[in-house]
């Protein structure tokens, strides 16, 4: 059962995958051209666009590597190990680098937002800030836990 879940949360890994990478081909390209083709105005945003889109990739890529790593660590019935708290310690920073390039972001959200007379894109544009962020804490949590209880494994292997 256990292994079942795991490949199950593999393949939702390299789905997840598969779709950031169709989105970093395809559509961050075409956003960043369209954007000087609907407002000739802000055609100076396409390379910060195009530049940033590719820039959140990266550590979005890395924190699937770790979680990847996380349930190779869960197959093998070593998830209670200092390998773990690492990979979710790398899972933590990811998710702030993310919303720090997000948030750095921003500004371009409003240009366009104000652009378009669109203001509902300033609150997802939020929702791109906010989400890393949960992950991160979410991460931090389970770092946290897992810490004591390694720490209280080997306590108890000492103590024996």
């Amino acid at each position: 059962m256990k292994q079942a879940s795991t490949i199950f949360l593999k393949v939702v890994l390299f789905t997840m995958a598969g779709a950031v990478l169709a989105f970093c081909i395809f559509a961050i390209p075409s956003i960043s051209k369209g954007v000087g083709i609907e407002w000739p105005d802000l055609a100076h945003l396409k390379y910060p666009i195009l530049i940033g889109g590719y820039l959140t990739a990266i550590p979005f890529f890395f924190a699937l590597y770790q979680a990847f790593k996380l349930l190779g660590y869960i197959d093998k019935n070593t998830a209670f190990s200092t390998n773990s708290v690492k990979a979710l310690r790398h899972i933590k920073y990811c998710g702030i680098t993310m919303s720090i390039l997000y948030a750095a972001g921003m500004p371009i959200i409003f240009q366009v937002a104000d652009a378009d007379d669109a203001p509902g894109l300033v609150i997802f544009g939020m929702f791109f800030v906010a989400a890393p962020i949960v992950v991160s804490v979410f991460a931090a949590v389970l770092q946290k836990l897992l810490q004591n209880v390694i720490d209280i494994k080997s306590e108890n292997d000492l103590t024996v």
